[in-house]
């Protein structure tokens, strides 16, 4: 099986791929696809180095991503470019991770931020919402070294949380403690385990 886990900026979806993968399941993880597609020398990341800047390359060949995420955050233009280069690389190693994944017989969890956004729901069977207001949002990402008005504008750039909301198959409410966050997953993974 499949599931799609996904949320905003700060909702706590890597926590909940944690406990997922606790309980045994194999975590496709988004972020690190997107991190080993614009390793130095790949054609993604010599297409941002068009569209963004030569000096978007640290000196050491490899992606200076604040810089990115700075200059590609700063429009919806910006944004969508970004996405255009990034997304269908990482949409094409994902599903063969999600496949080799999903041979082995164990719950499959693609944790990916822009699961919505980008069209990928299909490729999963189910999809988590990790929900939290928006203002506990802000003040975790904060907590990681970003600025509110970053934080604002990516928040902006994403799906909202009504149309999260209305994609779910379930919704983790990760606004309370660990442990009431550990008991929905454990709920969830019962559930799974039944099918």
């Amino acid at each position: 099986m499949r599931i799609g886990l996904t949320g905003g900026i700060g909702s706590g979806k890597s926590t909940v791929a944690a406990m997922l993968a606790g309980k045994g399941a194999i975590v496709v993880d988004a972020d690190q696809i997107a991190r080993r597609i614009v390793e130095p020398g790949s054609p993604v990341l010599a297409r941002l180095v068009e569209e963004f800047g030569a000096d978007i390359v640290s000196s050491d060949g490899t992606l200076d991503r604040a810089l990115l995420a700075e200059r590609a955050f700063a429009s919806e233009r910006g944004t969508r470019h970004l996405n255009e280069i990034t997304h269908p690389a990482i949409r094409e190693l994902a599903e063969v991770e999600l496949e080799q994944g999903e041979g082995s017989g164990a719950v499959v969890i693609y944790e990916m931020p822009l699961l919505v956004e980008t069209g990928q729901v299909s490729l999963v069977d189910l999809v988590v919402v990790v929900d939290v207001p928006e203002e506990i949002q802000v003040h975790r990402a904060m907590a990681r070294g970003l600025d509110s008005d970053d934080v604002r504008a990516r928040m902006a750039r994403q799906a909202s949380r009504q149309d999260r909301l209305a994609a779910a198959d379930h919704v983790i409410d990760n606004a309370g403690t660990t442990d009431q966050t550990q008991s929905h997953v454990d709920r969830l993974w019962q559930e799974w385990a039944r099918q």
